[in-house]
């Protein structure tokens, strides 16, 4: 099982070039993945650099189609022709996907910066492993007090699935609503979170879970231990980035870590100002 995470900056290389396609072919040269994680996918933002408002989250769809396409857009306004404009995030599952669940993330008053809404998609997975469910998000950048609430968010809505997994004794098999289909604690959660690797919130959201819930577990450090996380933003877009630093993760919970192989980085890219990353589980 291979998992790439990128974020794709509206699919805008360092070029200042929006190609979709370019960002599948780079993921596709990383691994033959089976998910796709992919956060700043744009629908409908022409105002964006480079882009003609195009609508990312279809392009993607229509690029893998042997892939489930489930988009989740955080930011969901009115254009000024009265459609919609989109910005999110997007999983792409080569397995079948039985259910999603959409998380609004908390977005407190931060009133001296700006700040926009985000989201978590999260899809439980019926995968050669069996059930996995992968969580995909995008922390916000300039407020560090809905970081922190979101972070929150994250480790609440995980405590809750695996707890439902654990205890549920009613199970409907009806085909309605009520339908219960496989719920699992073992996940793998992705995204961009920026923090980095000494932040506070990064150990935060590693931080021990009670009543049995599986911690989450930052997959570089489990494979590699101290060894510095390898710089995932800001390698060659010197304009937007002073410095190179490693803000995107793979979490995955304890009782999936045995099944963790190898994490992967291409540092060659410039297909985004952040670099795509691989993890494979077998």
């Amino acid at each position: 099982m291979k998992i790439i995470s990128w974020n794709i900056q509206w699919s805008r290389g360092v070029d200042g070039v929006v190609d979709p396609a370019r960002i599948v072919r780079d993921a596709k040269k990383l691994g033959d993945f089976d998910v796709l994680c992919l956060q700043e996918v744009a629908a409908n933002f022409p105002s964006l650099a480079g882009s003609a408002g195009e609508n990312q989250f279809e392009i993607f769809a229509r690029l893998l189609p042997d892939f489930t396409a489930i988009p989740a857009a955080g930011v969901d306004v009115a254009a000024p022709d009265g459609s919609r404009r989109c910005f999110g995030n997007m999983i792409l599952s080569r397995y079948p996907v039985s259910r999603v669940l959409r998380h609004q993330l908390p977005w407190p008053v931060d009133a001296d910066v700006i700040s926009m809404p985000r989201v978590l998609i999260e899809a439980t997975l019926d995968t050669p492993l069996g059930a996995v469910r992968v969580m995909n998000t995008h922390l916000e950048y300039y407020s560090l007090l809905q970081r922190r609430t979101q972070v929150e968010a994250i480790r609440a809505i995980h405590a809750e699935t695996s707890l439902r997994a654990a205890r549920s004794r009613v199970r409907d098999l009806s085909g309605s609503p009520y339908h219960a289909f496989d719920q699992t604690s073992r996940t793998i959660l992705t995204g961009d979170f920026n923090f980095r690797p000494e932040d506070p919130l990064h150990s935060r959201l590693q931080h021990p879970f009670k009543d049995g819930v599986p911690g989450l577990r930052d997959t570089w450090e489990y494979l590699h231990g101290n060894k510095p996380h390898p710089h995932n933003v800001g390698l060659y877009d010197r304009e937007q980035w002073p410095e190179a630093f490693a803000c995107d993760f793979i979490f995955a919970s304890e009782d999936l870590l045995p099944r963790v192989r190898s994490f992967e980085i291409d540092s060659g890219t410039r297909s985004s100002d952040h670099q795509p990353q691989l993890l494979e589980l077998k």
